[in-house]
């Protein structure tokens, strides 16, 4: 069984349309800013109003029974920070290449908190909970690498961990393959896990949603942040602001197929034999990703000594 090929033809081809269209469309003569024209066009808020015309599909609300953060407390989200924060600094005094996503992780956790803080999501509670078990998934994967258990880390992870320990990528090319790894291959089982459906029968789709505007935010700052600690290079990619629509862009494309793979567990979660199948699905679609990150030229590794030499030096 193949995990809904006109969706995921849907995604990628949205994509891929937003990119061409850009780059087939030549500037105007009289605009004076050829990258406004490119901004306008490849700009991740174009998927929107497409996502949110691809509705959930009804699930039964079953309630989260899960041991981790079970009473959806703010706390969990306060304690998840303190234990990334305590993970990366040993990360960053090494200039370890795992860094990079330890940092981009933080910031992003960070910015949940506020955003769940100012009300920005209808559910703070089901955020909370989802928030605490995704976090707690990483942490797993990257204990069971370190201890050397690594063939029960996904291959998405294996993929991702290997490129850090071996330093081969660039620092953006390490966001990249860690941010698919967790966004691809962990994210639909969290889904699963805490649940999809409100008890009262509505989705948790748009607080979903609702995140690609704040991830947006986080872009420009986090990537500078990387580039003046870890990687000089890792912002020196910038025309304008594409680099960070390109990001946003293929984020937006990636969460709207982790909800569909979330759909597609809970609908076999009882069928075991489906299960299987859209769990080889969920790990095939994560390690293809990850491959195909590995072939863009910008994502390999420029210079690593160089890299390792600056990190040294600035990544307090």
């Amino acid at each position: 069984m193949r995990m809904r090929p006109s969706l995921k033809a849907a995604v990628v081809g949205l994509t891929a349309a937003l990119a061409l269209g850009t780059l087939g469309t030549p500037a105007q003569a009289t605009d004076p800013d050829p990258t406004a024209a490119l901004n306008a066009l490849l700009n991740p808020s174009l998927e929107d109003p497409v996502i949110a015309l691809l509705p959930a599909f009804p699930m039964p609300y079953r309630p989260y029974n899960g041991p981790i953060c079970a009473s959806g407390d703010p706390q969990c989200i306060v304690d998840v920070i303190a234990e990334m924060k305590a993970r990366l600094a040993p990360e960053a005094a090494s200039c370890d290449h795992d860094a990079i996503f330890g940092l981009a992780y933080l910031r992003v956790t960070e910015n949940v908190k506020a955003a769940a803080d100012n009300g920005y999501f209808h559910d703070r509670k089901w955020l909370t909970q989802i928030d605490a078990v995704f976090a707690k998934k990483y942490f797993d994967t990257m204990d069971a690498w370190t201890a050397g258990n690594k063939t029960s880390v996904p291959h998405a992870w294996r993929i991702a961990l290997q490129a850090s320990d071996d330093r081969t990528m660039s620092g953006l090319g390490d966001f990249m393959l860690n941010m698919n790894a967790h966004i691809n291959n962990d994210f639909p089982y969290v889904l699963e896990q805490v649940g999809l459906t409100a008890a009262d029968g509505t989705t948790h789709k748009p607080d979903h949603n609702a995140y690609n505007d704040r991830l947006d935010s986080l872009y420009h700052p986090v990537f500078d942040e990387e580039a003046a600690r870890f990687d000089p290079m890792f912002n020196k990619f910038d025309i304008g602001p594409v680099d960070d629509l390109v990001v946003s862009t293929i984020m937006r494309g990636w969460r709207e197929m982790v909800w569909r793979h979330a759909e597609a567990l809970a609908a076999t979660r009882n069928i075991p034999l489906l299960r299987n199948a859209i769990q080889k699905e969920i790990e095939e679609y994560a390690a293809g990703q990850a491959q195909f990150i590995k072939l863009i030229p910008i994502f390999l590794a420029a210079s690593s000594k160089n890299r390792d030499a600056f990190c040294s030096t600035h990544h307090g």
